[in-house]
């Protein structure tokens, strides 16, 4: 490879990791249109080519979305969650069904691993997805729940299903703000929470089934 090329495959690569970093730090929200090509050149010091090269690539890998005449929009967070939506696609029976998946999975190895702090930040993540709850902000609601449940599933100790989880992340948060006002009797999440605080494997990955299942048939006709 000329060293002309080398270097230029460098920078690329350095300015795709800086706006990978700007989508999974949050400066740049999923749905957002990201600053256009001369801001971009201008902010990074870089050649239009360059940031042209990076944001195909970002945008091959499912991160970015180019709209022609409208400009560059985040799509997913990271890779992994881009994989992961063009997989299940939006509809919200396809999300829901492959959350219970890793839901229940995530609460029956919570409660053989969890710890000590763990369970602190549960029942803290808890009170305020209740707090949320109770001033019917479905925004809020929907971020606090969708923490509560990543808490559960990262407090299983496995990366790769923690990862899992949160390359769908998005999806989830949406899940949860179409399906919270949904006419079921959910179960009561401090019943999930005591049985993985006890370490009651197949209680927890009862109740974390339990609950997926009554929001699912809450959308049949």
């Amino acid at each position: 490879m000329p060293l002309s090329t080398a270097r230029r495959s460098g920078l690329v690569e350095q300015v795709i990791e800086q706006l990978r970093a700007s989508v999974a730090g949050g400066e740049w929200p999923v749905g957002q249109r990201i600053p256009n090509e001369t801001v971009l050149v201008e902010s990074l010091g870089v050649g239009r080519n360059t940031v042209r090269e990076a944001v195909r690539a970002l945008a091959h890998a499912g991160i970015l979305e180019v709209r022609q005449g409208d400009g560059t929009y985040v799509r997913a967070t990271s890779e992994v969650s881009g994989a992961l939506r063009r997989l299940c696609g939006v509809e919200l029976r396809d999300v829901l069904q492959v959350r219970r998946g890793l839901e229940v999975e995530g609460a029956r190895l919570a409660a053989a691993h969890r710890t000590d702090a763990d369970v602190t930040e549960l029942r803290a993540l808890l009170a305020r997805r209740d707090e949320c709850l109770a001033t019917g902000d479905t925004d809020e609601f929907a971020r606090a729940d969708t923490d509560f449940h990543l808490a559960v599933v990262r407090s299983s100790h496995n990366a790769t299903l923690t990862e899992l989880y949160r390359g769908l992340i998005e999806a989830i948060t949406a899940s949860v703000a179409a399906t919270h006002e949904t006419p079921v009797e959910i179960v009561d999440h401090g019943v999930l929470l005591d049985h993985i605080a006890a370490g009651d494997v197949d209680a927890a990955a009862r109740t974390a089934g339990d609950l997926l299942d009554r929001i699912l048939a809450g959308l049949d006709p």
